[in-house]
């Protein structure tokens, strides 16, 4: 009979976290839709984007709620309580990029019915769009199989969005004297940060993994060390 709470401990500890991992499946639809508003200018998916985020905040509350009842349910110990904290960062990183998404969807009713598009930009901004999504369904898979190395890949997928990023910064820039361009340009600056930092959660929610795993949490790399430690 002593094992049965602890059974059930870690039957309900495994829900939970498949519920945070359908969020984060939730932020990947999210990111795609912004690629489909962005390349084709759909405001009404734009405004769809924003109001389904309410979902994702639901799915945050529930996961975080989950959390709290376990612990007022048995003390976790050792690699179960390792879990129920990365669970708690990796929800709270699901929560942040599914705010960026509604960034970004806001972003894109400011260019225009007919914004001035110029491919060598907006190209830019979809291939981070796509790396970013990519990133985030990496990072759920090493959650998911408790893969370090593959969380640690996170860092070289994410250097990709960063060099793509100053990319789009230095065009923007350079986009010339007309009042229009330049105003779309410097919007498609703020959708690229937006993506970046999408990038950026997933690279934490990578290091929530190698945490479980190894019981020591490390930054994979830090804006002060120019290369991954």
């Amino acid at each position: 009979m002593g094992h049965e709470p602890r059974r059930h401990f870690r039957e309900e500890l495994l829900n939970v976290e498949r519920q945070a991992l359908g969020g984060l499946d939730m932020v990947v639809g999210q990111v795609e839709r912004c690629l489909e508003a962005l390349e084709h200018q759909d405001v009404e998916l734009a405004q769809f984007i924003i109001a389904d985020d309410d979902r994702l905040d639901g799915r945050y509350l529930e996961v975080h709620q989950g959390v709290l009842s376990l612990l007022a349910l048995q003390a976790p110990v050792a690699g179960d309580l390792r879990i129920v904290a990365a669970l708690l960062h990796t929800i709270k990183h699901m929560e942040r990029m599914g705010d960026q998404c509604v960034n970004i969807a806001k972003l894109i009713p400011l260019t225009g019915n007919e914004p001035p598009v110029r491919e060598e930009i907006l190209g830019r901004v979809l291939r981070m769009g796509r790396a970013a999504r990519a990133e985030v369904q990496l990072s759920r898979r090493a959650f998911a199989e408790r893969d370090v190395a593959l969380a640690e890949g996170l860092v070289v997928q994410d250097r990709e969005i960063n060099a793509l990023n100053r990319e789009i910064f230095a065009l923007a820039v350079s986009m010339g004297t007309d009042a229009d361009t330049r105003e779309w340009a410097m919007t498609m600056t703020m959708v690229a940060r937006a993506f970046e930092r999408i990038g950026d959660n997933a690279v934490d929610i990578g290091e929530q993994t190698a945490f479980i795993v190894t019981g020591l949490f490390r930054e994979f790399s830090d804006s002060s060390h120019p290369t991954p430690r």
